[in-house]
């Protein structure tokens, strides 16, 4: 009786940490993450250009921005190619 409660506990255990584990990775490869980061790195940028008196900040917080977004899309593509080799 021991050896099968104990057997459950543990198969408790591993299931709860798959779950996590699964919701961790929908979230690393969710839209939703890349849109909070990109909109974090174009407000963070705009506050460094302004508060750096630099010209047009609005504008030019963007470069950073959809240098992360297009990165973010590139990188299914790159990660294939260093899996085949």
């Amino acid at each position: 009786m021991s050896n099968n409660n104990d057997f459950s506990k543990r198969l408790d255990i591993i299931e709860q940490r798959n779950s996590r584990v699964e919701s961790d990775k929908a979230w690393e490869i969710s839209k939703m993450r890349v849109f909070i980061i990109a909109l974090m790195t174009y407000v963070i940028a705009s506050i460094f250009l302004i508060s750096t008196q630099l010209p047009h900040p609005f504008l030019n917080a963007f470069v950073p921005t959809i240098g992360y977004v297009l990165s973010m899309q590139s990188l299914p593509f790159i990660k294939r190619l260093w899996v085949k080799k």
